[in-house]
C-alpha cells in the first residue's frame, strides 16, 4: 500500500494516513487509518454493498481508543475498478479483510459495521473467528430472501408514494419482480440506462432510510453517478447471488462465534434492514449484548451514535481493559 501521512492537527476526517492495496488481479482498494497509532487495531465495515466509506462512522469511536481502518471494499468508493463486478463476492471480500489484516501486521481486531456491513462482519467472523477480538453490529441485516424481497417489495407498506416513483421506472408487466427488472438494466451494455436505473433505485433508498425527510441527505447520494452506478449495480448483483451466503445463512453459524464479545444495536424504526433481523440474530445469540435504539431508522441518528459510542465502550472494557480512556 502506497501510504500519504497527513498533518495529525488536521481534523478527525483526516486519515493519519491513506494508501492502496492490490488484492486480486483488477481490483484495487482505497484504505485509510483514523485513530491513534498502537489504540485498539478496529476496521469498520460500510454499507451498500457499494456505498463506499464515510467518515460519519467516526462519531461512533473514540478515536483517542482505537487504531481505526476504513476502506473502500471492491468496486465502491475510490477502490478499482468503480462498479465492477467481476470477482465481486462475499468470499472476494473476506479474503480482501484478511490482506489488509495482514498488511497491517494486526494480529486480530475488533470489527464493526452496519446494513450490509453487520452482515459481512458476520460472514467474515464466521469464516475467521480467531482473528475477531469483537463485533459491534447495527442495522442488522441477514442477506435473507425475505430481507431482500422486503427492500424491493414490502417497504411499500410504508413508504407507498416512494415506491411507486421507483416502481414506476420499469414497465407494469416487470414489477412483480422489480429486483430482476433493475438488475437487467444495471447490468445490461447501455451505459444511459445503467445510470438512469441507478439514480432510480438510490432516490429510492435514500428517501427511505432517515427518520424524518432529509433533502440533503438524499443530495448527497444522488451527487453524481460515480455516487449512485456501484452502490445500485453492486447492491443488485449481490441481492440476485443470495449475498454469496452458505446454506442456512449466517444463523446456522452462530456457534462458530458465540464466544466472541459482541453488540448488536438496531433502531427501532429502521425500514431498510427493520428490526425483526436483529431479533432474530439476537435470539439466535443471546450471549451477545442487544439494544433496541427507539429514535432511529437506518442512518446514524443523534441516539444511535451515542449507542455506538457506549456499545463500543463496553467491548474495550471487555477486550482491551488497560488502553487509555
Amino acid at each position: 500500500m502506497e501510504t500519504t501521512l497527513h498533518q495529525p492537527d488536521a481534523g478527525p476526517a483526516v486519515p493519519r494516513s491513506e494508501g492502496r492495496l492490490a488484492v486480486d488481479p483488477g481490483h484495487d482498494l482505497h484504505l485509510e487509518r483514523h485513530g491513534t497509532a498502537g489504540a485498539c487495531p478496529t476496521v469498520f465495515l460500510h454499507g451498500g454493498p457499494g456505498a463506499g466509506l464515510s467518515h460519519a462512522c467516526l462519531k461512533g469511536f473514540d478515536l483517542s481508543r482505537h487504531d481505526l481502518v476504513l476502506f473502500d471494499q471492491r468496486g465502491a468508493g475510490r477502490s478499482r475498478p468503480s462498479a465492477g463486478l467481476d470477482g465481486n463476492t462475499t468470499a472476494a471480500l473476506i479474503a480482501d479483510l484478511e490482506r489488509i489484516r495482514t498488511h497491517l501486521g494486526f494480529e486480530d481486531w475488533m470489527v464493526a459495521g452496519g446494513s450490509w456491513g453487520s452482515c459481512l462482519a458476520l460472514a467474515y467472523a464466521q469464516a475467521h473467528p480467531d482473528r475477531v477480538r469483537a463485533l459491534r453490529l447495527h442495522g442488522i441485516f441477514l442477506g435473507r430472501p425475505e430481507e431482500i424481497r422486503w427492500w424491493f417489495h414490502g417497504i411499500a407498506a410504508v413508504f407507498p408514494d416512494e415506491w411507486d416513483r421507483f416502481a414506476a421506472h420499469v414497465p407494469v408487466e416487470e414489477r412483480g419482480d422489480l429486483l430482476a427488472a433493475y438488475h437487467r438494466r444495471l447490468t445490461g451494455p447501455d451505459m444511459a440506462v445503467r445510470q438512469a436505473a441507478a439514480r432510480a433505485l438510490r432516490t429510492f433508498s435514500a428517501r427511505t432510510q432517515t427518520l424524518e425527510p432529509d433533502e440533503a441527505h438524499v443530495a448527497r447520494l444522488l451527487d453524481g453517478p460515480e455516487r449512485y452506478l456501484p452502490v445500485a449495480r453492486l447492491f443488485a448483483h449481490y441481492c440476485v447471488n443470495g449475498f454469496f451466503l452458505p446454506q442456512g445463512g449466517l444463523l446456522a453459524g452462530i456457534d462458530r462465534i458465540r464466544h466472541i464479545p459482541a453488540e448488536i444495536l438496531q433502531g427501532r424504526y429502521d425500514m431498510v434492514t427493520p428490526m425483526i433481523s436483529a431479533w432474530d440474530l439476537h435470539k439466535a445469540w443471546p450471549e451477545a449484548g442487544f439494544q433496541v435504539v427507539t429514535l432511529a431508522n437506518h442512518t446514524a441518528s443523534p441516539a444511535m451514535i451515542a449507542a455506538q459510542r457506549a456499545a463500543t465502550a463496553r467491548l474495550l472494557e471487555r477486550t482491551h481493559p488497560h488502553a487509555p480512556h
